[in-house]
C-alpha cells in the first residue's frame, strides 16, 4: 500500500467512526490477580497483547475512577480491534462494568472471569477459544487511507540531556504544529516537566479559562511534592537528568515545552481523559515515563513521539512508540531501541525543521504499518498513576 502523500496513511475505520493504525486484540485483565492468566492467553494466541499491572481493588474514589478510566480507554483506543476482559470475579473494577464501557464504541466485546469459570486454567481455555476467533475476524479487516485530521499524536520525553531541547524536542514541536495544520490532535503532557515554563503555555491558551487551569495544574501539582517535603521546582529529581547536563528542572521544563510547537493551546484535559477539541491539548500526568505513556494512549494516542537523551526501551502494547535521540552517541549506542537521529540537528548536519519533517515522514510510515523498534521488541510497559492510598 503506497501512501499518496505525507499528509495520508492507511488505517483501520472502527464502528465509532475513528481510526486505527493497528489492529491489535486486547486481553484486559482489570485485577492484577488476572494479569498471569491474561499473559498466558497473549503466549497461546497470535495477535493478542497484554499488559502487566498491580491495581484493580482496594481503591476508592477519584482514584477508582481514573484507573476504571485508564482500562476502559486502553480498551476503546482505536489501534484496538477488539477485547476480552479479564476479571477475577470479586475485585472493586468489576470486569463487565470495563466491558460494558467499551462496548459502547461498537467493538467486540467478551468477558471472561477466574472465578466464574472455575479456576485459572479453564479461563486461559476459554479466553484463548474466544481470542483466536477475535484474531482472525480482525484480520479480515482492510486498511483504508486516512486523512492525518484523524491522527492523535503524544509526545514525551524521557532520559533528557543538555540536547533535549535544542534538537529532539524542537524538531518534535515542528511535527506538533504540522499535525495540528492537517486538523490533528497532539498531546502535550508530563505536567511536572513542564513547571517553570506554565507562563509560556498559558500564553497561548485559547481563553482565560484554559489559561487559569495552566497554572491550577502546576500549583496542584507542586503541591503534591510539598506534602512529602520536597520543593520539586528548585530541585532535579532525576540523576540521569544531572548527568545529561541539565542543572535545574526548569531548565529541562524550557526544552520539555518546545514538543508542543507554537500552536494555541485549545484545553487541558485529566489524566487517561480523551480529547475534546482538536489542534494542541495538554494532559495532566506526571512526569514518570510509563504512566505518562499509558494515560495518552488511554486518552486515545494512536501514535507516540518518545525523545531521549540518555536512551529508554520504552513502548506501548496499544501505540507504536517512535523513540528520537537527541544526541547523535545515544542513537549509536542505543541502536536497537531507538527509531530516528535528532542529533544531526547538534552536529550541525541538518536542521530542526528538516529533522521535524522526516519524523512526520516516518509517522505516516509507522501509522500505515511500519514496526517501530520498541514493537518488534515487545517492550510492552503499561503503568497507572494513581491519586490515592490503596484500602
Amino acid at each position: 500500500m503506497a501512501m499518496q502523500d505525507s499528509g495520508k496513511f492507511w488505517g483501520y475505520r472502527r464502528a465509532d467512526g475513528r481510526v486505527g493504525v493497528r489492529n491489535h486484540v486486547l486481553i484486559l485483565p482489570t485485577i492484577t490477580c488476572a494479569t498471569q492468566a491474561a499473559k498466558q492467553i497473549t503466549e497461546l494466541v497470535k495477535g493478542t497483547v497484554s499488559f502487566i499491572h498491580q491495581h484493580g481493588c482496594a481503591q476508592v474514589g477519584v482514584d477508582y475512577e481514573q484507573t476504571f478510566r485508564t482500562y476502559v480507554g486502553m480498551g476503546t483506543n482505536p489501534n484496538v480491534y477488539g477485547v476480552v476482559v479479564l476479571g477475577l470475579g470479586c475485585e472493586t473494577h468489576q470486569a463487565r462494568s470495563v466491558a460494558g464501557e467499551i462496548a459502547k464504541t461498537g467493538k467486540p466485546v467478551e468477558v471472561v472471569s477466574i472465578q466464574d469459570h472455575g479456576g485459572t486454567l479453564f479461563t486461559i481455555a476459554q479466553g484463548a477459544k474466544i481470542a483466536a476467533k477475535m484474531v482472525q475476524d480482525a484480520s479480515a479487516q482492510m486498511r483504508e487511507l486516512c486523512d492525518f485530521s484523524e491522527l492523535i499524536i503524544g509526545t514525551e520525553c524521557g532520559g533528557s540531556d543538555a540536547c533535549s531541547g535544542l534538537s529532539a524536542n524542537p524538531a518534535v514541536g515542528v511535527v506538533s504544529d504540522m499535525i495540528v495544520d492537517r486538523g490533528g490532535t497532539s498531546i502535550l503532557a508530563e505536567t511536572t516537566e513542564l513547571i517553570g515554563a506554565e507562563h509560556l503555555l498559558a500564553e497561548r491558551a485559547v481563553d482565560d479559562q484554559v489559561a487559569k487551569r495552566v497554572y491550577d495544574v502546576i500549583k496542584a501539582m507542586e503541591n503534591r511534592a510539598f506534602m512529602m517535603g520536597v520543593d520539586i521546582r528548585t530541585g532535579n529529581p532525576s540523576p540521569g537528568n544531572i548527568k545529561g547536563g541539565l542543572s535545574s528542572l526548569e531548565e529541562k521544563s524550557l526544552g520539555a515545552a518546545n514538543k508542543a510547537g507554537s500552536r494555541p493551546l485549545q484545553e487541558l484535559i485529566d489524566y487517561a481523559q480523551a480529547p475534546s477539541k482538536k489542534g494542541l491539548v495538554w494532559m495532566d500526568t506526571p512526569g514518570h515515563d510509563i504512566e505518562q505513556l499509558t494515560g495518552m494512549v488511554a486518552g486515545g494516542a494512536q501514535v507516540v513521539l518518545f525523545t531521549t537523551g540518555r536512551g529508554t526501551p520504552t513502548g506501548s502494547p496499544i501505540a507504536p512508540v517512535i523513540k528520537i535521540a537527541t544526541n547523535s552517541a545515544i542513537f549509536e549506542k542505543m541502536a536497537d531501541n531507538i527509531d530516528i537521529n535528532a542529533g544531526t540537528i547538534i552536529d550541525g548536519t541538518e536542521t530542526i525543521v528538516s529533522v521535524g519533517q522526516r519524523i512526520f515522514d516516518e509517522v505516516a510510515l509507522v501509522a500505515t504499518g511500519k514496526l517501530t523498534k520498541a514493537e518488534i521488541l515487545g517492550q510492552h510497559d503499561f503503568g497507572i498513576w494513581r491519586i490515592g492510598p490503596t484500602f
